[in-house]
């Protein structure tokens, strides 16, 4: 096939067209013979027949005496029946003894009956007498008597195709003597991440080089596996067209479909398509949905394929809507139950891109247990949302906006998420992360002190963390707080001798800052504000002179980990970072970490939780230097 000229994104295709797509292709069907051991779980390929009576024999549903039913007839408490022992038969042997007229024998539970007698009656309704048995009730032929093939007969239907085989299945099954099930085969699903700066988690990472993590190869595997799938994964390709075809190629030959992840946009070093159109079959490229737009849908030798985007969230997003029902779908698997929750938008979301948005929301309850749904995005290359993401909101592409309180319906990521007990968003704190190891299933997102501050205001979250000065701005209740030493973190011996902020301004010393979100930043403010005044010089002057105040990063750790790796020299941070990073360290004070709740969510059992779990904290803080109570 001759290789095309290159496809930009002019003709999307609809979100249907792309579910018509792969419903057109091929993704397994085939089948394949387990053990029963190994049959839980999987689809039953064909019909299975009882091909012998279950049970293969009339036996005693109690333990009493098996009788013949005749011989009880009239019996009561004032008139018994007294009939002969004869012997008597226990379960798992075959009866050596006959019920003839005026006799009865002795039967345990699940026992043969023995021939000649057609009911049992219980030893409770019965009495012992010089080796004569008085029955002190009648019964009917059958009675706590279960026939052969009561349970199932032979010839009878017992399992059909399409039956998804559990305890129970397995149960009759066994019933059966059947050892090997007939079961559809899981397809099997090659995946293929592409791109050069791909390393497996567990290989050696070169940061410095723009490496990176491979999310998406574990991720989707995990995926495939939920969907019913078998996951094979295969080498990272780089954007070599040699190397992406002879990847893709030996995975369309071993597989039923094969996933791609990356290399799928509209650029220049982008190759997979032309790949496909080569060996294959280009069905589409591109669909009119966010995230995702660059979805690729085709064949590939014998092999169905689809390509993902490369960033995790697109990826999985894209996977869990379009792929996943399709994989389901081959395994003969039904879609999850109770994967849909309905809630209210918590906040107000914009919206006017004209293409179909899968919205990843987060769930969190509210004062009175209703469900309020917020959009989690950090970008579609951060992987944390993964995390923090419970499902998607589908949105219509003609709609501009979500309207706060509107109704709306998550589709879960997994049928058994629930919301978290307690929605933090706040300052980065290293006492804080073991105090939320205290309380049951939290969800915490380390976004800053303004931004924690901000959720809580806008009623997203339960509580802000925040070491901010003076009272927020609004009623929020107070959890409880501490205190914890901030400066300047160095390298260890503090080689360049640094005093004090006087050293940022002065001398041509690196630094690394935190983010204006940051209350630390925030303390670092104030202090050169502080500073500038003592010199009759504006903050503006001081900033102006200090290398790197711009340059901003994370977490609480991050500066000191460009400090230990000499990117830096000197770093915003904690006396608890430098000591376990084992740098130097200038104080410049403490700074008072505040926990505050939303006053509608105080009584929410998570909160409380938190709020307990901070007044017992004493221990944590003597455990981390420069910590304590206010």
């Amino acid at each position: 096939m001759a290789r095309v000229s290159r496809k930009e994104f002019h003709d999307l295709a609809t979100p249907n067209e792309a579910h018509d797509a792969i419903a057109s292709l091929e993704l397994g069907g085939r089948t394949e013979t387990v053990s029963l051991a190994a049959s839980r779980g999987r689809v039953l390929a064909e019909r299975i027949d009882a091909h012998l009576d279950v049970p293969g024999f009339d036996r005693a549903s109690m333990d009493g005496y098996a009788v013949k039913a005749r011989d009880t007839f009239g019996a009561d408490e004032a008139n018994p029946a007294v009939l002969s022992l004869v012997g008597e038969v226990h379960a798992g042997t075959e009866p050596a003894v006959s019920v003839g007229e005026g006799e009865c024998v002795e039967i345990s539970t699940g026992a043969v009956m023995p021939p000649g007698a057609d009911a049992v009656v219980m030893v409770e309704r019965t009495d012992e007498r010089d080796g004569e048995i008085a029955f002190r009730t009648a019964v009917a032929p059958a009675d706590s008597v279960m026939l052969a093939g009561a349970d199932i007969a032979a010839g009878e239907r017992a399992l059909g195709p399409g039956t998804r085989i559990t305890p129970r299945e397995i149960g009759l099954l066994s019933a059966l003597g059947i050892d090997e099930v007939p079961v559809r085969a899981k397809p099997r699903v090659g995946i293929v991440s592409t791109g050069n700066e791909l390393v497996r988690p567990g290989e050696s990472l070169n940061s410095a080089a723009g490496q990176i993590f491979d999310v998406n190869s574990t991720t989707i595997a995990a995926g495939v596996e939920d969907a019913g799938g078998e996951a094979v994964l295969y080498p990272h390709a780089g954007d070599d067209y040699d190397e992406m075809e002879r990847l893709l190629t030996k995975a369309a030959n071993e597989c039923d479909l094969v996933l791609s992840s990356g290399s799928t946009s509209a650029s220049a070093v982008d190759v997979i398509y032309r790949v496909i159109e080569d060996q294959g079959e280009l069905l589409l490229h591109g669909v009119a949905v966010k995230p995702g737009k660059p979805m690729l849908i085709g064949r590939l030798e014998h092999s169905a394929y689809i390509g993902l985007p490369g960033y995790p969230v697109s990826a999985l997003t894209i996977f869990q809507a379009f792929v996943a029902p399709a994989i389901r779908a081959a395994a003969g698997l039904p879609e999850p139950a109770a994967a849909t929750v309905s809630g209210k938008m918590a906040v107000r979301e914009r919206y006017a891109e004209g293409r179909m948005r899968l919205m990843p929301v987060g769930l969190v309850e509210d004062g009175a247990g209703d469900l309020l749904v917020y959009p989690v995005d950090k970008g579609s290359g951060a992987t944390t949302s993964l995390v923090e993401a419970d499902g998607v909101v589908e949105v219509h592409p003609d709609t501009s906006f979500l309207d706060m309180g509107e109704s709306v319906s998550v589709s879960l990521f997994s049928p058994d998420i629930v919301p978290p007990t307690v929605f933090g968003v706040g300052e980065d704190d290293p006492a804080l992360s073991r105090i939320l190891d205290h309380v049951t299933r939290p969800r915490y997102l380390s976004m800053g002190s303004r931004e924690g501050l901000r959720r809580l205001r806008n009623g997203i979250a339960d509580v802000a963390v925040t070491s901010m000065s003076g009272e927020p701005e609004f009623d929020g209740v107070s959890l409880g707080s501490w205190t914890r030493e901030w400066g300047l973190v160095v390298p260890a011996g503090n080689p360049n001798e640094v005093t004090g902020l006087a050293d940022l301004v002065d001398r041509d010393l690196r630094f690394s800052n935190r983010s204006t979100a940051s209350g630390l930043r925030t303390s670092l403010t104030e202090a050169l504000s502080a500073l500038a005044a003592d010199r009759g010089q504006t903050r503006h002057d001081l900033v102006a002179a200090i290398v790197g105040f711009d340059h901003t990063v994370k977490a609480h750790e991050s500066p000191a980990r460009k400090v230990a790796t000499g990117s830096a020299d000197v770093g915003l941070g904690l006396r608890v970072t430098a000591e376990k990073l084992e740098l130097g360290f200038v104080s410049l004070g403490t700074e008072t970490v505040n926990v505050y709740g939303n006053p509608d969510r105080v009584e929410k059992p998570g909160v409380r939780a938190l709020s307990e779990a901070i007044a017992a904290a004493d221990d944590v803080f003597a455990a981390l230097s420069g910590y304590d109570r206010p």
